[in-house]
Parts: C-alpha cells; structure tokens; sequence
C-alpha cells in the first residue's frame, strides 16, 4: 500500500489538539515518536504540513494522517485521522476489539499529548 491507496480506506475517526510550538517542531517531534514502530512505514512525508504512515496484517489495513497547520498564534494545529479497512469475519472481530472499545481512541489521544508535551 501507498499513499494513493489511502483515500480508498474507510475513515475510522479523527482527534484534534492545538500544540504551542511551530509546525516544524512538531513534525520532528511525530517523526521521533513513530521512528521504530512496528507495523507502520512512512507513506508520505511533507515536512511541517503531513506525515502519514501505512500498515497491515491479516486482520486490518490501515492508515494514520498526521496533518499540521499553523494557528494565528504561532502554534499548530495537530489532526490525526485513521483509516481502515477490516476484512471478513476476523477483521469485524478485531474492529470491535479495537476500535469499538475505544482503545484505539485512547492510544492516539495519548500520542497527541505526547507529541504536544515534547514539542516545545
């Protein structure tokens, strides 16, 4: 999968937060806290502006936006968006277990106030 193929997933969710620092500073920091993990690969990468990372296995494909804009006040506008695609009977349980408990939601909330800690 690439970065064309990541229209075509399924929007999952999207979480906001306003980070106070640059949108340069905090590209660095998203690109610091994803270096190593496991499952995703940088799909594309638009210094200060998007950082995107895809992934898969057996029971999902997925994506993860990162999309930065600069606020009036100097500081940035943090989004990160999921897309996902869960196939068959597995993938709708993984979802549930996943997504439908809303651990996927607390994961990425606390990478956002990660990235807005350590972004100063």
């Amino acid at each position: 999968m690439d970065a064309t193929d990541i229209p075509a997933l399924p929007f999952v969710d999207e979480h906001t937060t306003t980070v106070e620092a640059t949108t340069d500073a905090v590209w660095h920091q998203l690109g610091a806290m994803m270096n190593g993990s496991r499952g995703f690969r940088v799909a594309v990468s638009i210094p200060g502006e998007e950082l995107a990372y895809v992934g898969h296995h057996p029971f999902s494909t997925y994506a993860l936006l990162f999309h930065l804009n600069e606020t009036d006040r100097g500081h940035t506008r943090l989004r990160a968006e999921t897309r996902a695609r869960f196939p068959g009977r597995a993938g709708a349980v993984y979802r549930r277990l996943v997504i439908g408990t809303g651990a996927h939601a607390l994961i990425v909330r606390r990478m956002l106030r990660k990235v807005r800690a350590n972004a100063l």
